[in-house]
């Protein structure tokens, strides 16, 4: 499943093609070269995945968690009901058009459900879902539209708001009340820098400001310079286009003598990258990582170490945060399906899915969906601080509840 211009299915064929390329030169294949789907006799499960790694903004590391999430599924949890997942996915570049046009794709294709892989145009692809009864399923709605309303999508992590609301709360406890930080200059961007900002700035009486850089020519020169003009405690990202830009930012950060902390959305390789520039940094996440093993908790420890098995797996893979959250997102999908009977239509999943209660999602909390006002089933986010040694450490005992009166004047995210 690796990037494509157009729509290709991920299935145990791959799978054993993979497995038996790395088999040439011995002397036949062992059982655990096996495609890890071929002892599934259950009816399959066959899913959209909106695979963002075209465009200007490409989020390099979902098409690798969705590719391990299949294999690990299928292999290792005995797929769903018996049956293999299949995932047909299709490329996309943020724009409405090429959502459509994969939405239409997905009808044809008979799926049963769309993985919104952190598209910045995924509610393009509402109205053809929506009449094709086929819900769409993510982790957070990177399109602020379709985070804004329940019908017929379902988001396992919190909404956008929640991280920023959290992060901002969590640096004024700390005493840290003054940011900069910056997002790639986009259509939906602009809500979150020029609406959503200050307001949040206003609610937790800190001085904020928003600053935009361009998605496809970024001066991260200039930016460091803009961000660190007027010495903010606290200077970065409200999001990143990719772990690149992360890394360029922490480092020309550095470069302008900026000593504050440096905020670096959802990224984790600039650490490795830059470990002396990436001390005392921070971050958000909606799920457990890698580097923070050490702090998580024990039952979540043996999933995690299974994720980063299965995706460091994944021949020419990406890993970072968007490998993890993909995974988490199909993992939880095919968890919360399991044992479902009957047929499993759109409408079987939308209503399964929008049942969850205290539902325990794949590296993340527990989850409760079906809120008639809000897609997403918990506002609960993680911030970890970068420590000296390339570890994180969540920011209080785990995950954190942003203010739910702030919370509540965001459509959507209550």
């Amino acid at each position: 499943m690796r990037k494509t211009a157009a729509s290709l299915r991920i299935t145990a064929v791959l799978s054993a093609a993979v497995l038996a390329l790395g088999a040439c030169g011995s002397d036949g294949g062992s059982e655990a070269d096996a495609d890890p789907a071929a002892d599934l006799d259950g009816t399959p499960i066959k899913v959209g995945f909106l695979n963002p790694s075209g465009g200007p903004v490409p989020q390099p590391g979902a098409d690798t968690g969705a590719e391990a999430a299949v294999d690990y599924i299928n292999g290792e949890l005995g797929g769903i009901n018996g049956g293999p997942l299949e995932v047909i996915s299709c490329d996309t570049d943020t724009t409405p058009e090429k959502a459509q046009s994969c939405a239409n794709t997905f009808v044809e294709e008979g799926v049963v459900a769309v993985m919104d892989g952190f598209n910045l145009s995924s509610s393009a692809t509402l109205p053809t879902l929506t009449a094709a009864k086929i819900p769409l399923v993510g982790m957070i709605p990177f399109d602020s539209v379709a985070g804004s309303k329940a019908e017929n999508r379902v988001f396992f992590a919190a909404p956008q708001a929640s991280f920023l609301v959290g992060a901002m709360q969590a640096f004024k406890e700390q005493g840290k009340d003054s940011v900069t930080l910056a997002l790639v200059d986009t259509p939906s961007s602009h809500q979150t820098i020029d609406t959503l900002l200050p307001a949040l700035a206003g609610a937790l009486q800190m001085d904020a400001k928003g600053v935009y850089f361009s998605p496809t020519n970024p001066n991260f020169t200039a930016l460091a310079a803009t961000i660190a003009k007027d010495d903010p405690a606290v200077g970065g990202l409200v999001a990143s286009p990719n772990e690149g830009a992360c890394t360029a930012l922490v480092q020309a950060l550095r470069q302008q003598q900026y000593d504050g902390t440096i905020f670096t959305a959802a990224c984790t390789d600039y650490i490795e990258a830059a470990p002396a520039e990436a001390a005392g940094g921070a971050l958000y996440s909606s799920t457990w990582l890698p580097a923070s093993l050490d702090h998580a908790p024990e039952d979540v420890k043996s999933d995690l170490e299974a994720a980063e098995k299965a995706i460091t797996g994944v021949e020419d893979g990406s890993g970072g945060y968007y490998a993890y959250g993909e995974f988490a997102q199909f993992v939880t999908f095919a968890k919360a399906l399991d044992g479902v009977e009957g047929e499993i239509t759109g409408e079987a999943v939308l209503t399964t899915l929008k049942g969850l209660k205290d539902f325990p999602s794949f590296l993340g909390p527990n989850i409760t969906c079906g809120s008639a006002t809000s897609p997403n089933c918990t506002t609960e986010m993680l911030l970890f601080d970068v420590e000296k040694d390339g570890t994180i450490a969540p920011v209080g005992e785990g995950f954190r509840q942003p203010p739910l009166e702030i919370l509540s004047q965001i459509p959507g995210a209550t």
